[in-house]
């Protein structure tokens, strides 16, 4: 099953790798120049969240970013959707959130088809190593978010993380 997608090319050191590792599981990993402590805020915390989860070149923008990041607690992300469609709304709920190691949600918008996403963070020497795992209800379902060119943007939404870390570094990124 084992099955690769390279997203656009990126600086060797930097490189997103999507994979499908079984019939209903996707793993993405790329290792972001930052320490965990940093990375998982910008994971957490909204308003740096929605600075750069959403990849510029989707032609969306994000509305609203609401996150209660605790066992339990939900979030809800509204997108401007594409040429004046109505907003997307996607929301879930918590389902453990370990402090700069490991984030897991639920995607409950598509209701049975959601996937449940987990993110862990690794350090590394100042860099950190994220390994995001999404299982899907079904191989459609995951086929569907192939098909889609969804796993194909995380190259880009993660350099978009690297850009933020890097004001966050130099002080570019404080407000």
């Amino acid at each position: 099953m084992d099955e690769r997608m390279e997203s656009k090319p990126a600086p060797a050191k930097n490189r997103t790798t999507a994979e499908r590792m079984s019939p209903r599981e996707l793993v993405v990993t790329r290792t972001v120049d930052g320490p965990a402590r940093i990375v998982f805020e910008a994971w957490t915390r909204s308003e740096l969240f929605k600075r750069w989860w959403v990849p510029k070149s989707a032609g969306m923008s994000l509305l609203s970013c609401e996150m209660d990041v605790r066992a339990g607690g939900t979030y809800r992300l509204v997108f401007a959707g594409y040429n004046g469609s109505e907003p997307m709304a996607f929301f879930g709920r918590y389902l453990e959130v370990t402090p700069h190691s490991r984030l897991v949600w639920t995607n409950e918008e598509g209701g049975d088809d959601g996937q449940v996403t987990t993110v862990t963070f690794e350090e590394r020497g100042g860099k950190t190593l994220l390994v995001m795992h999404e299982l899907y209800p079904s191989k459609e379902a995951l086929d569907g978010a192939i098909a889609s060119g969804n796993a194909g943007e995380y190259s880009e939404t993660f350099e978009q993380l690297d850009d933020l870390l890097l004001a966050l570094r130099t002080g570019a990124g404080t407000s």
